[in-house]
């Protein structure tokens, strides 16, 4: 269809058309001028206009907020000498064959059957007589400090009898484990060479979601291998003591133990895992933050090995429901569960159902953070704990121990009993329970149904409180969830064992 824009006639057709026209030239540019970063526009009317009338000014696109790709070639350069190639043998010995069974070994060599597992073929015997089977392993590190100690993953080292530690240079040298902390992933292990050059390390604080990062490393035994992406995440969760770096460098078997490098040149992590379904990369992978790391390397290059600080306090995140159960105005802090009969945060005061704020001055925003702040605060410190406690914050002082296996607890199995509501079954306590579990009062659960086995409550547990008020008696516990607000959670605190422990009761 044809149409004269100056001033000439029209067709009855063109002049329908025409208001549809004038509305899509309207949206156009109202879309481009969103698009170039222009606040919202409201269109009131479209009134049309001829051709010869002059056309609106468009505004000139902002500049890019990315151009091009990062060169990567000078970083390499820089960095790639300080990364190392970690090798690892480990001797096993074998289930050897009986003598009778000799012809049997001959019989798969002939064919070329493949041997059984755990044999091996006639080669070097250890001073028992017996074939060594070796075992190998392939992993990655990087130069920590000129003198020769160097950085890697313990899983890397673990149950290594020997560690073979190749330079960008191709030298050799064996090394010696100085130590190896299995909770962070983090190994030290030392060379004695000269003209080692240490990485850089670098601000994990500075280091943004979105920035590119490098891993160079020995992926499937490719010594040197460089790739590149971004950070696609940072403090995840995926450890007690660890909030990983998450990126999506491609990192395999083989490059546990190398640095991830930002665009500074400065190591930021140490790339420790992978997600994966198929045991390769599959666009996750995850890194130990460096300030984590060195921390873990000053002690392991002292000590030898690793101190961390603990209070004895079992703890679960404070939720929506948690908060309004406690009058907290919001969800922070960590919620304590349980404390640990004689530990540093039962000799303090601090109580099941509290709510730790802050520890040694330090924010408790999540309550993964608060095993991070105990785990790095010295033992034998005196630390001030600011806790939430029926509606106020009251501050305790709290001597920090130190980290150990935490205690077996098991469940007494009780007698007989009398039901409660909340799918609880329990009976008095005896003068003997009494004195044994050092209680005023209490009732001693025999069995758990509905809510309170969702909520964790077992057999032989002790119910010593319920909310703010103590429960001395069968009675009393009757009495206080009778009175419990309806439809909201209630919290029970509980003994089992050496342990007081805080549930929270969904009806």
């Amino acid at each position: 269809m044809a149409y004269e824009s100056d001033g000439g006639t029209q067709t009855a057709r063109t002049r329908r058309l025409r208001p549809w026209l004038w509305g899509a030239a309207s949206v156009l540019a109202v879309a481009t001028l969103a698009g170039v970063g222009v606040g919202a526009q409201r269109v009131v009317g479209a009134q049309p206009v001829t051709s010869k009338a002059p056309s609106a000014a468009v505004p000139t696109p902002s500049a890019p907020l990315v151009t091009g790709l990062p060169d990567f070639t000078v970083l390499v350069d820089t960095v790639g000498p300080s990364v190392v190639n970690i090798r690892t043998v480990e001797r096993v010995a074998p289930t050897p064959l009986p003598d009778a069974d000799e012809q049997m070994r001959e019989f798969f060599r002939r064919f070329g059957i493949p041997l059984p597992p755990g044999v091996a073929p006639r080669g070097p015997r250890n001073p028992r007589g017996e074939p060594e089977q070796i075992q190998r392993g392939v992993g990655s590190g990087f130069v920590y400090s000129a003198d020769g100690y160097i950085l890697t993953n313990a899983h890397v080292v673990d149950g290594a009898d020997e560690v073979i530690v190749t330079l960008s240079d191709k030298r050799e040298f064996k090394a010696r484990v100085v130590g190896a902390d299995r909770r962070t992933d983090v190994a030290l292990v030392k060379i004695d060479a000269n003209g080692l050059r240490p990485v850089r390390i670098g601000d994990v604080d500075r280091l943004r979601v979105g920035e590119w990062v490098v891993a160079i490393g020995s992926p499937f035994g490719l010594d040197n291998t460089v790739t590149a992406g971004i950070v696609s995440a940072k403090q995840r969760e995926t450890g007690d003591f660890l909030p990983f770096i998450q990126t999506d460098v491609a990192i395999n078997p083989g490059n546990s133990g190398g640095p991830l490098i930002n665009m500074r040149g400065e190591v930021v992590g140490i790339n420790s895992q992978i997600y994966s379904r198929s045991g390769g990369f599959m666009g996750i992978s995850f890194a130990i933050p460096i300030d984590e790391a060195v921390q873990v390397a000053e002690q392991l290059r002292q000590f030898g090995k690793v101190t961390r600080g603990r209070i004895g306090v079992a703890i679960e995140p404070v939720t929506k429901e948690v908060a309004e159960a406690v009058g907290l105005g919001g969800t922070r802090g960590a919620l304590v569960r349980g404390v640990e009969n004689g530990s540093p945060a039962a000799k303090a005061g601090i109580e099941p159902g509290d709510v730790i704020l802050r520890f040694d001055g330090k924010v408790v925003d999540k309550s993964v953070d608060l095993p991070r702040i105990v785990g790095a605060t010295k033992p034998g410190s005196r630390v001030p704990v600011e806790i939430w406690r029926r509606g106020a914050t009251r501050t305790v002082t709290v001597t920090v121990g130190a980290l150990e296996e935490e205690p077996v607890v098991t469940a007494q199995t009780p007698g007989g009993a009398q039901a409660t509501p909340l799918g609880l079954t329990v009976r008095e306590l005896s003068a003997a329970e009494r004195r044994e579990l050092k209680v005023e009062g209490g009732v001693r659960v025999t069995e758990v149904s509905g809510a309170a086995a969702s909520a964790g409550i077992q057999p032989g547990d002790v119910v010593v409180g319920v909310g703010n008020q103590p429960v001395g008696s069968v009675r009393d516990l009757e009495r206080a969830l009778a009175d419990a607000p309806k439809g909201r959670a209630i919290g029970l605190l509980i003994r089992r064992g050496d342990w007081a422990q805080w549930v929270l009761v969904r009806p």
